[in-house]
């Protein structure tokens, strides 16, 4: 029997407590009783807060009373029930006098506020009754309210002490003594209140009362929502619950645990959480807890906590849960079956004539009918986990663990999430702990888990029967709830109607504590009398009884036998086994790798064993040499195939054969098979050793309880610890159970003595104790490796490890070893103290959790270091000995072919080379057998890294396997770890090491080393590649070798070596000069503004010939250097860190002059002198000071003679132009010359010589014009076209001015130097544009003033009337600019492309008529940071048009990311992530298309409109060379040819100074700057354009190949070196050795450099490989698509070549495919080409090649002189007249060619009208407009839009309008027409203080509208992305000139890419924004004059943009590192 109630307690408000300027108070308890704490039950504290969970709060009026049931834990985790019945008390209130009254009104009244006070009457129980609670606290409160006749004590004191409740399943009436039928009573009781009350105890505690509770909670969410929360409470995720009520918060909470039965909840449960505990929320242990939804901000901060409204009817699962839901089968059959039993009318809704049916079901049977199915769902998920329960123990008490990896396995739900998190919970574990046991009381799960396989398989496609089962179960859970069948009528008085709003009731009395006590006192004592009486306190208690097993799940190996009967399998693994142990090696390795391959299966791997198991029986284990090492082997495999699963029932069953098999080394020493096997990681498993150490432990305790019948038929079982005799692996299902046995252990325990059950626990200790320390001897074996100095080859993993669930307390409080350290040092190099802690750790816990003695433990702790001391002792002679062993015989190494003077670095390392993630050479989808793995060895020669080796598969082994790739072109390196693939491969040994190497070829070799390579070698290894890769000098590559250095510059290379790091000491040097001042201003530092820059002389730093009159009295009209300081702009260049960090170009090598290459044209003889500094001012470098210690002396060496040889002049004049000596006047009618201004590098040192330039300009001029752009790369003329004359201009970009050029340019008398230079600068720019335009037949007849539509190049059947454009396909429409690409200078990557539906329609352009371009004769292509630079009003017919490009950073991003999907270091599996999708990702294709589109432009507006055009981009080697190259190609049939594209790449990329060194990394002193594929980008355009006009080209798509492999190879000179300054001085300075030896040889015959071109023609002239057989032309400008329908990914990418490597060194590609080539192949021959392995387009016959031969053949046997192929070629196609081109096409392929016309100049008008901004934006909701408002201005001045004078004050009659957000100033005439898009809310500058005029660069001449300044393609939806806040707080920030510190808040938005900042916190309004796309660093920086006062001096940080600095000031140096880190991260 026990209380109804422990404890009554009244609370009440406490107003000594109130607090002041709160509306919330506190809450006391006033009284409690009893007032001494039970024995059993200790009082609660903190009850107060439960009574009012949302506050103790004073209320202007009286509530209706309130009832709810709050749940409390103790510390013993039993929960208490805490009935709450709340009322209202008047209350008097004295109101407090405000402090500013005046004394005066002392003596006035004060008035007396009634206010009413929360009081609680409170009844702490354990037990659920929560309706009698309720009854009695509302008898109390009726009695008080009321004023019944009846005291309170009496009725406190009854409910305390006189009414006893009796257990579950009683009180019962025995019908009689005999029967079993029994009658359930009501339990009747009185509190003396006139009342009459019942209640009923359940048939069993063990199940919960729910009562409608589960019904209400599915009715408040619905199905998939409580499936929702079952699924997250079981899987032990956070649940809140939120209601406005709290008794459903309580009864929602009730519901879910009982969902869980049988599973007990275990942590944190709170149904109602007070307000004042809500940071309980923050836990991180799952909890189940509920609030009032008054607390919903609260809840909004939670991010890992899945919240339920009850009252909205929807839960909130967050993104970062996963929530795991049971399996779809099973998720599925619950779902139907609650839409049974919720919706019944569901599946009669369409019938026609429904029955009718009886609607009127009680709720609460809907209730149980809810819980049944989940019980049913429970039963479904733990189905057959009895007979995955292990037995440790039986007396004194069962120990039982759970097998979870067993369950897992034989249920096939391996990897199954939502039931592994199910088994690895507390509640799961709590489970076994509670109902492991096999003989105890039997519940219903017990008997519905047992049946439910076979109740789910008859039910399947009968609906009824479900639900008839389901209301049978339903039906026991009512019952249970319900025993008693009669009614019982109650008697409960209610208060009065409206009783609480009487105003004077009085408050609730004070309980007299005697009579309350006396009452619980007499109520005791009664309740001891008849506890007395047996026949009225005699309860039925259930019996115990076997837990049934239930149905056994299927083993996996009768599954298999079912499924994959593989006899023939099985017979070779028989054969091959008996061929082993006969001695027979060479039968068994016949048949040794088909036995490997059959290992992979599970039934393969079991026959393994038992076959081994019988050798082992038969006293065969001890083996000979070969025996042992092919045993073991097949033991490393079968393990390596098994380690990866959590069922340990194949590793268990090879521990005892791995310490049986052994071999003898010598006399006393004896090798094991376990210091072979021990690289397995399972070894190192804690939860592995446990599971083996309970599974033997269980079988030796079965044996022993077993009966002697048994033992007979045990004792034929002789290897009992076979994985096949168990159901937990060991025992057959036709004998008896291990639990079977402890049922009846468990049964007969009562009847036995005191010894014999004290001799049967002895037994059992015994056996554990034994277990313990066979256990300790096998993990020794197993852990302590062979050789000792190697340390642990697996590391030792614990920590929740050990998953099982076990009976007794894992504690081992008793272990010394365990608490001296719980963790273990896995990088200890003492092996021994590793593995005893592991030992010791082990045997605490199985010793422990089984009960032995602590003496026991002692002695077990004591042996172990012992054990490992004798072992180590022992494995030394055992490794001693064994190394003296012959080594395995391994196939010969394979000795790579070499090209002539490619030398070998190292030797080959043996190793093997592993499948990556392409398909070639694996097989499977591609057909043929595996070539990879290969073994063989990797080699380093001063050429190549090249693997060579035979594939390890038995059907390829006869092939050789290449993969090569040249050293130069080494991408990335990194180790790999190849420690399990020894036995996945099928090899011999363990692997150790491995190297992951990737190429920029595409190429990619994973090697892992033979255990013969040491780690040292390995590193020697990378270390030389690393060596090779980036040489110290240029001149180290395999390019150069048997070349001679001269000794100057040997000198200067050493001088380079002295300087390398010069650049980053410069940089902390000028650093630290910024604070040195040392007297006067002339002694301080002048440092740049910048420090990612550095300035460079204006002057190229090659020295001239002796100045001339002339050129003396033009130095001294210029300014000269010295005069100019170093920040004046634009007289100085400015360098980006890292193109001058990494230029090579400043390794300059001088001399006089010297042989040059024949590759270059140069022809001189070697000179060697120096000279002294240069005359003519001082030309030193801030970077490099040595330079000028040697200079070139020119003279006679280059001239225009000479260079008349190269091709790129021989160019020139193809095109018209010719030579003219800038000092001589051109001769009449030519109107372009080819100038020698630069033929001494004086003017661009990264420009040719020679170069085209307008006549009219002089090479002063020209050299003036220079300093306008970068580099001094000034526009040069490179391609003329033969129709319209237009011409194609290239040149870096111009130098912009900042606000700091713009005040130096300001009028000043000390400045006026600068001014003059500024102002001739311009006029130079204007000459030279003039010049163009005169010169361009489209603009010398065109006024300056007109405008013409974009009609001129639209196709004649298009005008700009709407819906007059002939429609596009969809695939053809692509543009460019509206597909967004941003180029940012600090920013992210640029955004991918967006839809086309953005492009120019022809509605936009008819509709816009008035702002249609002009047609220029020139346009100017470049960056949108120029458009302010180049004034448009200076320049007549000129038009710029911004070009948004990638800039060199995304091209190298995108180069990492497309060869990760080219060349996949692993199998992509991913769906989502496939090989297309990476490509897309990549971007690649993107910038393809871009340049594609740009170069297009420029073939339409040049060759139809007749306009030239112009690129101006970055430093005008990159971007720049990309597309003028493609627009020559795509214009000039020429370079379409073999000759012509070798005379463009001359042209464009060496000449005009592509910076191939740099670029490609060739040198250690560009290693930082990272791979860029400029050219390989181009060489892919080109591919493009080849692929979609295959007969235009003369050369085939090899070529193009064959150059992008070359270029980053060294292998040839041609792709070296920056410019072709640098090539004359290589050329001057390395000569070949053997000129040396036969001085007689002329330098044609053999240059001193090595041309590309040379090995190109030499090639072609024997073979026409890269001739393009198909090659008719019949267009001479061509014009792709660039939509990505129509690009391809270049098969150069993805190309394999596995027989010979590539095929890109002929030489050597001819060699390894030689013996292919032994018989000549005939037509009618047939070979087999696998194209995995062979070159498809190599080694597939070509009838062109095999006629070409032939006629070779024939001609010599008649004796003719052979001719060239070439020459054949044309004899042969001119006798074929149906080979010669139709003149007509036909009337398709014209439409064809007009609709890409359409689409080409589709494309151009988008890139025109988006780079110009003239269509207006349409209206958008996001848009920020203009507010323009009426000003009246007091100064004249300009409209923004037209540039026309604003009529102020000077003279009225028109209003101005002004912009109140940006400040722009406008006619009211001009408003209408302005961009409604305002510069202010997309501005990323800050405010200005003031309006102000725009300054020049601002101010747009009329007609020529362009983006207005701020607006970037960005910036156009930030009003559209809701503000997001990043990272926020206050920062100190320095004003601009002249200006001091200020605190503002900052806001980093990391999705507009802005940092915002406010006056303050609230402040709505931003004060600046600093846009992200334009910083250029974040860096710590030092403290600065005028800095806030207590600041930490480390939290000064600078930020710099390309507009200032800007200078912070955090306010702790964390704070500082916070914002860098944060903004970095925006900017990566």
């Amino acid at each position: 029997m026990s209380r109804l109630a422990d404890y009554f307690v009244v609370v009440g408000y406490d107003h000594e407590k109130e607090q002041s300027g709160s509306p919330y108070g506190c809450g006391k308890i006033l009284q409690r009783f009893p007032e001494k704490d039970w024995e059993d039950v200790p009082f609660i504290q903190g009850i107060d807060l439960f009574c009012q969970p949302g506050g103790w709060k004073l209320l202007s009026k009286a509530l209706e009373p309130t009832f709810f049931i709050a749940v409390l834990t103790d510390i013993e985790a039993e929960r208490h029930y805490c009935a709450v019945l709340t009322f209202s008390e008047a209350v008097k209130m004295t109101p407090t006098r405000p402090d500013d009254v005046e004394e005066e009104l002392e003596g006035a009244l004060v008035h007396h506020t009634m206010m009413f006070a929360p009081k609680s009457l409170v009844i702490i129980s354990r037990l659920s009754y929560f309706e009698t609670l309720k009854n009695c606290l509302g008898l109390i409160y009726t009695s008080y309210i009321d004023s019944l006749d009846v005291p309170l004590e009496t009725l406190v004191g009854n409910i305390l002490g006189h009414i006893q409740v009796p257990p579950a399943n009683g009180p019962q009436n025995l019908l009689n003594d005999t029967q079993e039928s029994v009658e359930h009573e009501w339990v009747r009781f009185s509190i003396g209140a006139g009342d009459r009350q019942a209640l009923q105890p359940p048939l069993s505690d063990t199940l919960p009362v729910t009562g409608c509770k589960v019904a209400v909670l599915t009715q408040q969410l619905g199905i998939r929502n409580v499936l929702c929360l079952y699924s997250a409470a079981i899987t032990d995720n956070k649940i809140l619950f939120h209601s406005n009520s709290y008794t459903r918060l309580t009864e929602a909470c009730t519901a879910l645990l009982s969902l869980l039965f049988p599973l007990k909840y275990s942590y944190v449960y709170i149904p109602i959480l007070p307000a004042a505990l809500t940071e309980v929320l923050s836990t991180p242990t799952p909890f189940i807890m509920g609030v009032h939804s008054s607390l919903r901000n609260e809840m909004a901060e939670l991010l890992d906590v899945i919240i339920a409204d009850l009252d909205g009817g929807c839960i909130s699962i967050p993104e970062c849960i996963s929530l795991f839901l049971p399996r779809e089968d099973i998720l599925q059959r619950s779902q139907d079956h609650l839409t049974l039993v919720l919706n019944p009318e569901l599946k009669r809704a369409d019938l026609a004539f429904p029955s009718p049916v009886d609607s009127n079901t009680k709720a609460e049977i809907t209730d149980k009918e809810i819980r049944a199915i989940f019980l049913r769902l429970q039963a479904e998920l733990l189905m057959g986990y009895r007979s995955c329960l292990t037995l440790i123990r039986i007396h004194p008490e069962p120990v039982i663990t759970f097998n979870k990896g067993l369950f897992m396995f034989q249920r096939s739900l391996v990897g199954e999430e939502f039931l592994s998190k199910v088994l690895d919970s507390m509640s799961f574990a709590g489970y076994v702990n509670e109902k492991g046991p096999p003989y105890r009381v039997c519940n219903i799960f017990d008997k519905l888990v047992a049946n439910i396989a076979d109740t789910v398989s008859q039910e399947e496609g009968h609906p009824e029967r479900a639900l008839k089962n389901i209301r049978d179960v339903g039906d026991y859970l009512f019952i249970n709830e319900n025993p008693t069948k009669t009614a019982y009528l109650e008697k409960i008085p209610r208060p009065t109607e409206g009783a609480h709003t009487r105003i004077n009731q009085m408050p609730f009395p004070h309980l007299d504590e005697t009579l309350v006590g006396d009452v619980i006192e007499d109520g005791l004592n009664k309740a001891i009398l008849q506890s007395l009486n047996q026949k009225a306190s005699k309860v039925r208690h259930q019996k115990a009884q076997n837990v049934p097993l239930g149905t056994k799940i299927s083993r996996y190996e009768d599954r298999m036998n079912a499924i994959n009967n593989s006899a023939r399998r099985l017979e070779v693994l028989k054969t091959c086994i008996g061929h082993i142990f006969d001695n027979r090696i060479l039968d068994a390795k016949k048949l040794f790798p088909a036995v490997l391959r059959s290992l992979k299966s599970r039934v393969t791997r079991l026959a393994l064993v038992r076959r081994l198991a019988l050798h082992v029986q038969e006293n065969r284990a001890v083996l000979e040499q070969q025996q042992f090492d092919m045993v073991v082997r097949l033991i490393n495999c079968a393990l390596q195939e098994d380690s990866s699963s959590e069922e340990y029932s194949l590793s268990m069953a090879m521990l005892p054969l791995i310490t049986a098999f052994c071999r003898k080394l010598c006399t006393g020493v004896i090798q094991f098979a376990y210091s072979c096997t021990q690289d397995h990681p399972v070894w190192a498993s804690l939860r592995f050793w446990e599971t083996a150490f309970y599974q033997d432990v269980e079988i030796n305790i079965r044996q022993l309880y077993i009966s002697e019948c048994d033992t007979k038929c045990d004792s034929n079982d002789t290897f009992t610890e076979s994985p096949s005799n168990s159901a937990n692996g060991f025992i057959t299902s036709s004998e008896r159970s291990p639990l079977e046995i402890a049922a009846e252990q468990l049964r007969l325990w009562g009847t036995r003595d005191r010894d014999e059950q004290d001799k049967m626990v002895q037994n059992e200790e015994s056996i554990v104790y034994s277990q313990a320390i066979h256990y300790a001897n096998r993990m020794v074996c197993m852990r302590v490796p062979l050789d000792i100095q190697r340390g642990l080859k697996n590391s030792i993993f614990m920590d929740g490890e050990s998953g099982s669930s076990k009976l007794s307390s894992s504690s081992v409080s008793g272990s010394d070893s365990y608490n001296a350290e719980s963790t273990f040092e896995s990088d200890s190099n003492d092996v021994s103290h590793q593995v005893i802690k592991f030992i010791s750790r082990f045997v605490d816990k199985v010793c422990t959790e089984a009960g032995v003695a602590s003496e026991h433990l002692k002695n077990l702790h004591a042996m172990i270091p012992g054990m490992v001391a004798m072992h180590i002792e022992t494995l030394d002679a055992v490794n001693r000995e064994s190394k003296r062993l012959p080594p395995i015989k391994k196939p010969k190494i394979l000795k790579p072919s070499l090209l002539p003077g490619e030398e070998k670095i190292m030797d080959g390392l043996r190793g093997y080379l592993l499948p990556d993630g392409r398909e070639d050479g694996i097989g499977g989808v591609m057909g043929g057998p595996a070539y990879l793995p290969a073994e063989g060895a990797i080699f380093l020669t001063s050429y190549r890294v090249i693997f060579k080796g035979t594939p390890i598969d038995i059907q390829a082994c006869e092939q050789v396997v290449t993969r090569s790739f040249p050293v130069s072109a080494l991408f990335k390196e990194k180790k790999i770890t190849v420690g399990g693939l020894a036995n996945s491969l099928h090899l011999e040994q363990f692997m150790q090491e491995g190297l992951q190497l990737r190429s920029v070829t595409f190429q990619l070799l994973k090697i892992a080393f033979d255990e013969e390579v040491g780690a040292e070698r390995v590193e020697l290894f990378r270390k030389m590649c690393g060596r090779i890769r980036y040489p110290q000098s240029l001149y180290q590559t395999f390019a150069f070798h048997g070349s001679t250095v001269s000794p100057l510059l040997s000198v200067q290379m050493k001088q380079k070596e002295k300087t390398a790091t010069l650049r980053k000491l410069a940089t902390k040097t000028l650093a630290r000069g910024k604070k040195v001042v040392t007297g006067g201003s002339h002694h301080k530092t002048k440092l740049p503004s910048r420090k990612d820059r550095y300035l460079l002389p204006v002057e190229p730093l090659v020295p001239q010939r002796p100045p001339s009159a002339a050129t003396l009295q033009r130095q001294m009209n210029a300014a000269s250097l010295d005069s100019i300081t170093v920040d004046s702009r634009p007289n100085s260049v400015l360098y980006e860190e890292e193109d001058l960090s990494n230029d090579d170009s400043q390794m300059r090598v001088r001399s006089r002059a010297g042989s040059y290459s024949s590759d270059l044209g140069f022809d001189a003889s070697p000179r060697w002198g120096r000279r002294s500094r240069s005359q003519g001012g001082s030309f030193l470098s801030v970077i490099e000071e040595n330079d000028v210690t040697a200079t070139l002396k020119p003279i006679d060496v280059l001239t225009t003679d000479k260079l008349q040889k190269k091709l790129y002049v021989q160019d020139y004049q193809r095109l018209g132009f010719n030579i003219s000596s800038g000092m001589m006047r051109p001769k009449l009618g030519e109107a372009f010359r080819i100038s020698e201004v630069n033929i001494h590098f004086e003017v661009s040192r990264s420009y040719p010589s020679l170069v085209v330039v307008p006549s009219a300009l002089s090479d002063d001029s020209i050299r003036r014009l220079a300093k306008c752009h970068r580099q001094y790369r000034f526009p040069a003329i490179t391609w003329r076209h033969p129709g319209t004359k237009a011409l194609l201009l290239r040149s870096s970009g111009f130098h912009g001015k900042g606000m700091m050029g713009r005040i130096k340019s300001a009028p000043n008398p000390s400045t006026s130097g600068s001014s003059e230079t500024s102002s001739s600068k311009s006029i130079e720019q204007d000459k030279f544009f003039t010049a163009v335009v005169l010169n361009t037949p489209c603009g010398s007849s065109y006024k300056s003033d007109s405008l013409v539509s974009l009609n001129a190049i639209l196709p004649p059947s298009m005008t700009l009337e709407p819906d007059s454009t002939p429609h596009m396909r969809r695939g053809h429409s692509g543009t460019l600019l509206q597909r967004g690409f941003h180029r940012s200078s600090g920013g992210k990557s640029a955004p991918k492309p967006v839809s086309r539906n953005g492009s120019v329609t022809d509605y936009d352009l008819a509709s816009k008529k008035d702002q249609d371009p002009r047609k220029a004769a020139l346009y100017i292509f470049g960056e949108k940071s120029q458009s302010r630079a180049f004034k448009m009003e200076q320049f007549n017919k000129c038009d710029f048009i911004p070009y948004d490009f990638y800039e060199t950073r995304h091209v190298k991003n995108s180069l990492k990311k497309l060869m990760k999907a080219c060349v996949p270091s692993n199998l992509l599996t991913d769906p989502e992530c496939g090989f297309h999708k990476l490509v897309e990702d990549s971007e690649w294709m993107v910038q393809i298309q871009s340049i594609m589109q740009l170069a297009g432009a420029a073939v339409d507006l040049m060759d139809l409109q007749g306009s030239s055009v112009m690129f101006s981009f970055e430093d005008g080697w990159d971007f720049t060379t990309q597309v003028v190259s493609l627009a020559q190609i795509l214009m000039d049939p020429y370079y379409r040819t073999l000759e012509g594209f070798q005379s463009l790449i001359e042209k464009e990329w060496l000449a005009f100074g592509h910076r191939f060194t740099h670029r490609s990394n060739q040198t250690g002193a560009h290693q930082a700057s990272g791979f860029a594929p400029v050219f390989l980008q181009f060489l892919d355009s080109v591919h493009q354009v080849h692929s979609q006009f295959p007969l235009s080209f003369e050369f085939n798509q090899y070529f193009l190949k064959m150059i992008a492999y070359h270029h980053v190879s060294n292998r040839f000179q041609t792709f070296m070196l920056d410019s072709e300054y640098e090539r004359f001085e290589a050329a001057t300075h390395v000569f070949e050795d053997k000129l040396t030896s036969h001085p007689g040889e002329s330098q044609d015959d053999k240059g001193p450099m090595r041309s590309f071109w040379e090995y190109i023609n030499k090639i072609n002239n024997k073979q026409p490989l890269f001739y393009n057989l198909a090659f008719a032309p019949h267009t001479s400008v061509l014009r792709p698509y660039t939509n990505f329908s129509s690009l391809r990914i270049w098969d150069y990418f993805r190309q394999e070549d596995l027989a010979g490597g590539p095929s890109f060194d002929r030489e050597l590609f001819e060699l390894a495919t030689a013996e292919d080539k032994e018989v000549p192949l005939l037509p009618s021959d047939r070979r087999v080409i696998n194209n995995c392995y062979d070159n498809a387009t190599q080694a597939e016959p070509d009838m062109h090649m095999w006629l070409l031969e032939e006629m070779l053949q024939l001609e010599g046997d008649l004796g003719r002189t052979p001719q060239h192929w070439k020459t054949r070629l044309d004899r042969a196609q001119k006798s074929f007249p149906s080979r010669v081109r139709m003149k007509s096409l036909s009337v398709k392929i014209k439409e064809a060619q007009m609709q890409s016309i359409t689409a080409h100049k589709k494309t151009t008008i988008d890139i025109l009208v988006k780079g110009k901004n003239i269509i207006e934006p349409q209206p958008k909701g996001f848009a920020a407009h203009h507010h323009f408002e009426a000003h009246s201005y007091m100064t004249p001045t300009d409209c923004d839009y037209c540039s026309q004078l604003l009529f102020g004050a000077v003279k009225q009659g028109c209003k101005g309008m002004k912009c109140s957000d940006c400040g722009f100033n406008a006619h009211e005439d001009c408003v209408p027409k302005i961009p409604k898009q305002c510069v202010r809310k997309g501005s990323t500058k800050e405010p200005s203080t003031g309006p102000s005029r725009p300054t020049s660069d601002e101010v747009v001449t009329a007609g020529t509208p362009v983006t207005p300044a701020g607006v970037s393609g960005y910036d156009e939806f930030h009003a559209k992305i809701g503000e997001t806040r990043s990272h926020e707080g206050y920062l100190n920030k320095r004003g601009a000139r002249l200006k001091g510190w200020k605190q503002r808040w900052f806001v980093l938005d990391a999705q507009k890419h802005q940092l915002r900042y406010y006056e303050t916190r609230n402040d709505p309004h931003c004060k600046g924004i600093i846009d992200l796309k334009e910083v250029e660093s974040v860096q710590p920086a030092f403290p600065t004059a005028g800095a806030p006062k207590k600041c930490d001096e480390s939290a000064f940080f600078d930020l710099k943009t390309t507009r200032r600095a800007y200078n912070f000031v955090a306010d702790t140096k964390p704070a500082a590192e916070e914002w860098i880190s944060r903004i970095q991260d925006c900017l990566s």
